[in-house]
Formats: structure tokens, C-alpha cells, sequence
């Protein structure tokens, strides 16, 4: 069944309302994309409706749609080499200027949720809201000690609907999954799972800035990146450290300023893998409304990270296989790569390797010479996927939210300096940190860090042993249990087949004779075989 049937009416009433079917000339789209801009022309909302002209359309329908509809707008805006400018230009606006809620509700949700009034925690709070986004709204505020802060508040009400939405995606999903091989090579329902309870997380703000804490503690004394410090936190509520910036879409101020933005954009790529790979700990959410740059030192900018509500890591052993994958891409021996991922387990037994490394140095061997312009994460990876399917190859879930950050890296780096060279910066970064995890005196250390952990699990391997032997005799008295039963089942099985072979063979003597015999001894061979029938039932 469909879930929430009501739920996809409304959001094909918004979508006719306002005819988002006109924003793109049809002629430009796929077959089947056309075939969905006439289904939203079916509906009656599009018959009356007076949106058409409106500049504003996509960015307004997003917004009545609801949080995901919002984020993926926002992923959209970020892709300036796909979306057309007078469409993006509307979608620039949902990374902060989503229609904001009432401030005397945004007011009454910091009260309830610090457990103060707001006069006792601030001495000044500004109504007009900083910024709106999809979860939550900002405003700024001032603490009693003077410091400039800025107090993030979440949405009132829109937990039930992100719960119904992601159950739509489910189904969706699970469809998917069953029609396509390419839904469950990527294990699509995973990733939709994944993804509603990062989601979730971002309605928890003691998450955000719990997150907010450990990246401000890895980047501390950095010249590359700085993070707002937190002063309080609740569910609903964050109140951070505010900060003086300009996002990093606004390029025109960069070279107002005199900013080097080739310096600015190797910054931001090195700490992208600094992220990946050092911490182990990477923002997932890169668009420009999260993504500042200092202006106090045009001459040495840092960026600054806001909202870390959605955060990737990844196992020390996926670490390992992206680094290397990466680093076999750059050297473009795609053998190596194939090997790589088969012993990832990617790969199913029988697959041709060969073909796979041709279909592989075919797609992503042109991309390695090309400066950040020239490259389309986005297509590449739809024909990685693509492949994917065709050798039935098996990627982990944990992995698309790399891929969909690294989407968000390259079109935050097309904007600031598009002649950037990532793999003459990448391939010493990462082969240094391969490099360092390799190194046995630091495998050394770390086996000598776990030692006392190892020492006092050693206390409790006569316990662990003897629970392994008494294991093993219960695990033997219960198989020798089951095969008795087994045993029994049998012989009764045995039994009954027997005696439904001779019910049968009587059936079938009985009426043989009654339908040659006279009918007085036809009618007696009749009540027989009757009777023969309902001892037979309920014997």
C-alpha cells in the first residue's frame, strides 16, 4: 500500500499551484520528465493558478513542501553548471532566507526550553530573525558580560512531518529496490534510513552542539578553519558565539577585498581532507549558508564552519580503501583500483576484473587531468552507478554521504576558483596520511596504548573459557536434543504417509467397485468410503 496517499495529493496540489511544470521549456527535458510535467498540469490547482510568473515559484513551493523538499534545494544550489541562473537564484535563497516563523514563538521556545526568562538571559535579543533555514531560524542576541551571540531555534512542529515524508521515501525505496538492481546495489532503503535519522539528529540541537565542540577542538589554533564556541544548549535551543563573515557564494566581496581566492580554495579543499582523514570527522552539510569566510585579514582568511548538525565518519577501514582508491585514480592504474575494491568486498566472485577496469579507466580516466571547471562530480558518479549496476557491484551505505559532501566540495570550488587543480593538492595529502598509518612505530604506540585494556581482558579469559566450554557441552546436549526430535518427526511423518497411502488405496478400491457394482452394493461401498473419509479427517 502507498503510504500517506493524502501526503503526495498535497504535494501535487503544490506543485500545480505553483506550475512548476513551466520552469524549464519542455522541449529541453527527457521524454519521461515531460511525461511528469503533464501530470502536474492534470491537477485543477494548475487550471487557476496565477503562480506562472512568479520569480519566486520554485523557492515558495519548496517551502510549503516541507524540510526535505527545503535541503533538496539546498543541495541544488550548490550546482551552478547544471541549474539554470534565474532558477538557482532562487534556490540560493533556501540556505537562509526559508519564510521564518513568528518571533514571540521562537521567544516562548527559548524560555521553555532554558528554563529562564529572557530578560535573565539576555540582555538585548533582536526579533527580526539573522537567517532562516529549514530546521531552525537564527536571531542574534547579546549576553549581560557584552559578548555578540547568536540564538538558533528549531521549527515548532515539523518532526510529524519529516516522519511522514521519510515514510513515503521508504516505500519509495523498497519499490525501488524490487524493480531496479541499481536501487539495491546502492542499498537505497539503507541509505534512507540513514539519512532519516541524521535528519532527526538535526532537530537535536545538544547534538549540533555536541558536534559544534569536538570540531572547534580539532581545529583549534588552526589557520585554516575556525569554529564558533557554544555558551548554551538545550533540544531546541543553541546559543553560539557570533561571528564576522561573508559566505563563501559572495565572491564579489573576495575581490573587493583583494582575497586570494586560489589560496582561499586550496583551504578549503585541504581542510576538507584534513577533515576526512585526520579527525575521521567531516562536515556533511557544505552548502553557502554553512560555509563563511573571515573578512577581519583579507590578506589571510579562514573559513569558518557553521551548523554542524549533519556530520560523516567513517570505519578506519573504509578510511583506508577511499584513501587508496583515490590515490589509484590519481596514478590512473585502475587494476589497482579494481583490486582495491575487491578487497573491500565490493566486487561478487565471478566478476571480469578486465572488463571492470576498462569500463572504470573509460569513465573516470579523463576526469584525473582536469582542473576543478572541467570536472562533473555529478555525472561521473551517475556513471560510476551506473557501472555499479552492470557488475552488480555492492556500496556501502556509509559511503554516499562522502560522495554526496564531495558533490557539495566541487560546487562550492567552481564558484570560488575554478582553475584549481585538486589532484596535484589531494595526492600529498593522501599519500602522506597512508603513509603515517603505515608507519610501524606508530602501529607500535597504538598496540601499546591498548595494552591495559588487553591486560585486564586477560583477567577474565578463565571465565571466558570456561563459559566457551559450558557453551559448547549445551550447544551439544541441544543439537543432540533437535536430532531426536528430528528423529521422531521423521518416523511419525513416515507413519502417516503410510497410513494416507493405505486410506487412499481403499478410496480408490471403494469407488472402483461402486461404480460397477449394483446400487444396493454401490450405495453400502459409498457410506463406506464416507465413513472411511471422516475417521480419516479427524484421526
Amino acid at each position: 500500500m502507498i503510504p500517506h496517499v493524502s501526503r503526495l495529493l498535497e504535494l501535487w496540489r503544490i506543485a500545480a499551484h505553483y506550475r512548476l511544470d513551466t520552469l524549464f521549456p519542455a522541449e529541453e527535458l527527457p521524454e519521461k520528465a515531460r511525461h511528469a510535467l503533464a501530470f502536474i498540469r492534470m491537477h485543477p490547482a494548475a487550471w487557476s493558478s496565477k503562480e506562472r510568473k512568479n520569480p519566486l515559484k520554485l523557492k515558495q513551493a519548496l517551502e510549503d513542501m516541507g524540510p526535505l523538499a527545503i535541503k533538496l534545494g539546498q543541495l541544488l544550489s550548490t550546482r551552478r553548471d547544471l541549474i539554470p541562473p534565474e532558477v538557482l537564484a532562487q534556490l540560493v535563497l533556501l540556505q537562509d532566507r526559508v519564510k521564518p516563523f513568528s518571533a514571540d514563538v521562537a521567544k516562548a521556545r527559548i524560555q521553555q526550553s532554558l528554563k529562564a526568562d529572557l530578560t535573565t538571559l539576555f540582555s538585548r535579543f533582536d526579533e527580526q530573525p539573522l537567517a532562516a533555514a529549514s530546521i531552525a531560524q537564527v536571531h542574534t542576541a547579546a549576553l549581560h558580560d557584552g559578548r555578540e551571540v547568536v540564538v538558533k531555534v528549531t521549527r515548532p512542529d515539523i518532526r510529524s512531518q519529516i516522519l511522514q515524508d521519510f515514510e513515503i521515501l521508504e516505500w519509495l525505496g523498497a519499490t525501488l529496490e524490487k524493480r531496479l538492481e541499481a536501487a539495491r546495489a546502492l542499498h537505497l532503503s539503507e541509505i534512507i534510513q540513514d539519512y532519516r535519522q541524521i535528519i532527526l539528529n538535526e532537530l537535536d540541537l545538544t547534538l549540533e552542539a555536541d558536534n559544534t565542540r569536538r570540531m572547534r577542538h580539532y581545529f583549534t589554533g588552526s589557520s585554516m578553519m575556525y569554529v564558533p564556541e557554544v555558551y548554551m544548549d538545550s533540544k531546541e535551543v543553541m546559543v553560539a558565539e557570533r561571528i564576522t563573515g561573508v559566505p563563501i557564494s559572495d565572491t564579489a566581496t573576495f575581490d573587493r577585498m583583494g582575497m586570494d581566492r586560489k589560496d582561499l580554495s586550496e583551504k578549503g579543499l585541504t581542510i576538507f581532507f584534513t577533515q576526512v582523514f585526520r579527525d575521521n570527522f567531516f562536515h556533511a552539510d557544505m552548502h553557502p549558508g554553512n560555509v563563511f569566510v573571515e573578512t577581519i585579514n583579507p590578506s589571510n582568511p579562514r573559513f569558518i564552519a557553521l551548523d554542524c548538525a549533519i556530520m560523516g565518519e567513517l570505519s578506519k577501514h573504509d578510511q583506508m580503501t577511499v584513501a587508496r582508491m583515490l590515490l589509484a585514480v590519481m596514478n590512473s592504474d585502475f587494476m589497482q583500483l579494481i583490486q582495491i575494491v575487491h578487497q573491500a568486498g565490493w566486487i561478487p566472485p565471478g566478476t571480469d576484473q578486465d572488463a571492470l577496469a576498462r569500463e572504470m579507466r573509460r569513465t573516470v580516466g579523463p576526469m584525473v587531468s582536469k582542473p576543478m571547471h572541467e570536472l562533473d562530480f555529478a555525472g561521473i558518479l551517475i556513471q560510476v552507478m551506473d557501472i555499479a549496476r552492470r557488475f552488480h557491484l555492492e556500496i556501502p551505505p556509509q559511503l554516499m554521504l562522502l560522495l554526496k559532501t564531495l558533490v557539495h566540495v566541487e560546487g562550492l570550488g567552481t564558484d570560488l576558483y575554478p582553475e584549481l587543480d585538486i589532484w596535484s593538492l589531494a595526492k600529498p595529502i593522501l599519500t602522506d596520511w597512508i603513509k603515517a598509518q603505515m608507519n610501524p612505530q606508530k602501529n607500535l604506540k597504538e598496540l601499546g596504548q591498548k595494552i591495559p585494556d588487553l591486560l585486564l581482558g586477560a583477567q577474565d579469559f578463565p571465565t571466558l573459557l570456561v563459559d566457551s566450554l559450558n557453551g559448547l557441552k549445551n550447544q551439544s546436549a541441544w543439537n543432540a536434543k533437535q536430532l531426536n526430535e528430528l528423529q521422531s518427526l521423521r518416523l511419525q511423518m513416515e507413519h502417516q504417509q503410510k497410513r494416507s497411502w493405505i486410506f487412499g488405496s481403499l478410496m480408490a478400491i471403494f469407488l472402483s467397485i461402486a461404480i460397477i457394482a449394483p446400487w444396493y452394493i454401490s450405495i453400502v461401498l459409498i457410506v463406506c468410503a464416507s465413513l472411511l473419509s471422516v475417521w480419516r479427517l479427524f484421526k
